[in-house]
Order: C-alpha cells, then sequence, then structure tokens
C-alpha cells in the first residue's frame, strides 16, 4: 500500500484538518504517517510555514489545504507503475 507523508506541527488548525480529510479519502487506498517537523531540525527548515504539506513518492501534492484531485490523481498514478 502506498504511504502518504504528512508534514505538520502540534496545534495547527489547518494541519488537523487536512489530516481528518486526507484519513478519510485515503481509507483503503494508502497509509498516512504524520510527521511533527519541530522534531527534526531538517523537517523545521524545509517545511516551518508552509505546514501542512503532503507527500506521495516524496513529490508534493498538497500545501495549506488538501487538494483531493492532486491525491486521488497521484494514488492513480502509482497504481498504473505498480
Amino acid at each position: 500500500m502506498p504511504i502518504i507523508e504528512v508534514y505538520s506541527r502540534e496545534g495547527c488548525h489547518l494541519c488537523e484538518v487536512l489530516i481528518e480529510d486526507l484519513l478519510d479519502l485515503t481509507r483503503g487506498r494508502a497509509d498516512v504517517r504524520v510527521h511533527d517537523i519541530d522534531s527534526r531540525p531538517d523537517w523545521l527548515q524545509k517545511y516551518d510555514i508552509r505546514v501542512p504539506v503532503v507527500e506521495l513518492d516524496d513529490a508534493v501534492v498538497s500545501e495549506y489545504s488538501l487538494d483531493r484531485d492532486r491525491v486521488l490523481d497521484a494514488l492513480a498514478g502509482l497504481a498504473e507503475q505498480g
């Protein structure tokens, strides 16, 4: 199953909303891993004010709010490669 990476931070309302919507969207299609950017200096430097950021296969598919179509298209593209 594909793995979707979410870069987030504690107390971020946009992050909480995106993660909830993403979990509903990807149930049965992908695993979602949530990372707190404040836990690693490299993530903090890379993402800082951009959170939440959603990546699939090392490509950004959403920032700030969930782009449902782009996530679904990216998952479909992985399935075609697969």
